[in-house]
């Protein structure tokens, strides 16, 4: 009798444990069996693509009006979804502080972003953008293979970046604002996905709210004559779910459990898809060299995904 009960006794708290482990990596239903590189592809092309969006109707609404509403329409989706703002209650003082940050982060950098895009080509941004990233990429090159495909995603995007070095000089100032931020952003969005997917989901959105709060007196006049013209208005709340709901989202199921490095190297894709997506909506036309540049970045991402395959298998075996 005392055997059985011990062994229920381990059954129950190994089960626990699984539970535990599950829910701490998110890999909890139809959420975890969808591989974490294929919501970085989803991520990467909705990166680029609102923000596409968002230039078309620079004519009609201000730059940081533009941004106002892509903030402001994620804050409301993420508000009546994941009702956010019991963090600010309910967490510790060091969470809240945490969130803050990344509010901030998200508010400064997607103005100083849109600043950027309207002044230089959507590719030279997107490959700044990714400045950055190298760095984190190379500090977690720890193996010949992933330095090969480090160097040859960093040939890539310096391919995209020279042939496309054109543009206002103020721009370059915003895009690198921009780059300092987003890797910012990436470092403090590792932190808050430590907990899985769904936990890094919900403390998004509180940040996403402060993020509202600080762009706020930077675009909300930019953003009046959208009110006036539905069609203006939709196309902004458009602008922020394809840009701060859907990407946003899958970085945080992909960072829950790619590490830091992995992700840092996959987000070379990134000038990649602001070529392509520059091509399909703004018609900003690659040249041979800048598809030679995509070509490299995509190798270096397939080298590295390799090269954590057979880290996997070897550890399985």
């Amino acid at each position: 009798m005392y055997y059985h009960s011990l062994t229920f006794y381990h059954y129950d708290m190994a089960h626990v444990t699984t539970d535990q482990t599950t829910a701490r990596h998110g890999r909890t239903g139809l959420a975890g069996a969808i591989p974490p590189h294929a919501y970085f592809l989803v991520s990467a092309v909705f990166h680029y693509l609102g923000p596409a969006f968002a230039v078309l109707i620079f004519a009609h609404v201000g730059v940081l009006g533009v941004a106002w509403l892509r903030i402001a329409s994620a804050a409301a989706v993420f508000a009546a979804w994941r009702r956010p703002w019991r963090l600010f209650v309910e967490g510790a003082w060091s969470q809240r502080r945490l969130l803050i940050a990344l509010g901030i982060v998200l508010g400064v950098m997607n103005a100083c972003f849109y600043l950027a895009i309207a002044r230089l080509p959507l590719g030279t941004v997107g490959a700044i953008e990714y400045l950055g990233s190298i760095i984190l990429a190379a500090l977690g090159a720890r193996t010949r293979r992933n330095v090969l495909a480090l160097g040859l995603a960093v040939v890539g995007v310096g391919l995209l970046t020279e042939v496309r070095l054109g543009g206002q000089p103020l721009g370059f100032v915003f895009a690198f604002a921009n780059g300092v931020l987003f890797m910012l952003y990436v470092l403090l969005g590792h932190r808050i996905a430590r907990d899985g997917g769904s936990a890094g989901i919900e403390r998004l959105g509180a940040a996403m709210l402060v993020a509202l709060l600080a762009v706020t007196p930077l675009g909300i006049v930019g953003a009046a004559p959208a009110f006036a013209h539905p069609p203006l208005l939709l196309a902004g709340i458009g602008v922020g779910i394809c840009s701060s709901v859907i990407p946003y989202v899958c970085d945080q199921l992909a960072m829950a459990r790619l590490p830091r490095a992995t992700f840092a190297l996959l987000l070379s894709l990134l000038p990649a898809s602001a070529a392509v997506i520059g091509f399909l909506v703004l018609r900003q036309v690659p040249t041979p060299a800048e598809i030679a540049g995509v070509a490299l970045v995509i190798c270096g991402v397939a080298v590295h995904q390799e090269s954590v395959g057979l880290a996997r298998r070897r550890h399985q075996a």
